[in-house]
């Protein structure tokens, strides 16, 4: 056996004796499961307005957009989706690229060189991490949401530049960002701020426009996915005229790799203009939500995240698995996902459902996340 493959053997022993073990499972059109693990808040993946735009860009792109943005990958189809992003979130300018992992990593990297100090919430989602593992900058991480901390990062900072990056709603726990407290330590201390909406956009904030739509647009950044409550596919960064420009020339993950593939461009386009005429979407996933975070003993959250803690990865399997025969599908996130080191299950909670359907999915989960389920909160 080689010494790559003892490891590999050593690894993969050490993830299913910690119940840590993943598998990929393939999913049917016909999957007749409540899917409550998914991130297609609005519903709008299969919506016919977006399926229709998909195709059409196919028919006349093809699969694929065959080059890089600065060859010859960038389409009419990018331009209209970047002006209708940045006119949706109020912001001047947008960047496309091809996921939200490759946006927020070419962000991060881009905009941190050796005399920028990076301050980090510990809870960031792993492409944000990355991203500042990349860049050249320092790195400080901050406990999550600690205000007091981030402030002294930032007073005590040499550097003459800094970036503070966090998320608005949090991708594994649902909570929400002090951003109106960062916006104003940026503003004291002349630091950027970097905002990942990936969980709010189309979801939180005035019409779904995320929660940086009241905060200051001088210092900040946004990033973005499109394939979470626009139910497509790529990324997206948001923000000053001269942070796009310098992304377009400094971001790695733009400048090397192929273009958002037509199809995807087209789909979230479309998504956008439904969202933008159907208000009643994000009314619609705010109540489910409401409804579903009742049912397992939580507040309402602000985006449609909702994590509920289990006593042990073996505990989230279990009541994953219950709520799968009850014909509920909910993640079930253990470590390393799980940025506090505590398994939860994860339900997300979408537009779509019928009254009925909503109150037997939370049926359910009442049941599965009963209080001697878990641990005390």
């Amino acid at each position: 056996m080689t010494a790559l493959a003892t490891w590999l053997a050593q690894q993969a022993a050490e993830r299913e004796s910690n119940g840590l073990a993943r598998q990929l499972t393939s999913r049917e059109s016909w999957d007749p499961l409540v899917d409550l693990a998914g991130n297609d808040y609005l519903g709008l993946a299969r919506h016919p307005r977006v399926v229709a735009a998909t195709a059409a860009a196919a028919r006349q792109w093809g699969a694929g957009s065959t080059a890089s943005r600065l060859v010859t990958g960038t389409l009419g189809l990018h331009a209209e989706l970047e002006a209708d992003l940045a006119a949706w979130c109020g912001q001047q300018r947008a960047l496309v690229f091809s996921s939200g992992y490759l946006a927020n990593l070419g962000a991060v990297a881009a905009l941190a060189d050796a005399e920028t100090l990076i301050v980090s919430d510990a809870h960031v989602h792993a492409s944000l991490v990355d991203g500042c593992r990349l860049a050249r900058g320092r790195v400080r991480v901050v406990p999550h949401n600690d205000v007091s901390e981030m402030s002294a990062a930032l007073a005590s900072r040499p550097q003459p530049r800094a970036l503070v990056v966090v998320e608005s709603v949090y991708s594994v726990l649902g909570d929400v960002a002090p951003l109106p407290e960062l916006a104003e330590l940026c503003e004291r201390y002349d630091a950027t701020l970097l905002v990942d909406e990936a969980h709010a956009l189309g979801v939180a904030g005035p019409q779904g426009r995320g929660l940086t739509a009241s905060l200051p647009r001088r210092r900040l950044v946004v990033t973005a996915t499109l394939s979470k409550a626009l139910g497509a596919q790529g990324g997206a960064v948001l923000g000053p005229a001269a942070v796009v420009d310098h992304l377009t020339n400094a971001a790695r993950t733009f400048v090397f790799d192929t273009a958002l593939a037509p199809p995807a461009a087209a789909a979230a386009g479309a998504a956008l203009a439904v969202l933008r005429t159907s208000p009643e979407l994000v009314q619609d996933v705010r109540d489910c939500a409401a409804e579903l975070a009742a049912a397992v003993g939580l507040p309402p959250p602000a985006g449609a995240v909702l994590s509920v803690p289990m006593p042990n990865p073996e505990a989230a399997l279990r009541a994953r698995a219950e709520a799968e025969a009850g014909g509920v599908r909910v993640g079930a996130f253990r470590p390393p996902s799980v940025p506090d080191g505590l398994s939860r299950l994860r339900i997300t909670a979408r537009a779509g459902l019928s009254p009925p359907g909503r109150s037997r999915a939370a049926a359910v989960l009442a049941d599965v996340c009963s209080p001697a389920a878990s641990p005390p909160r």
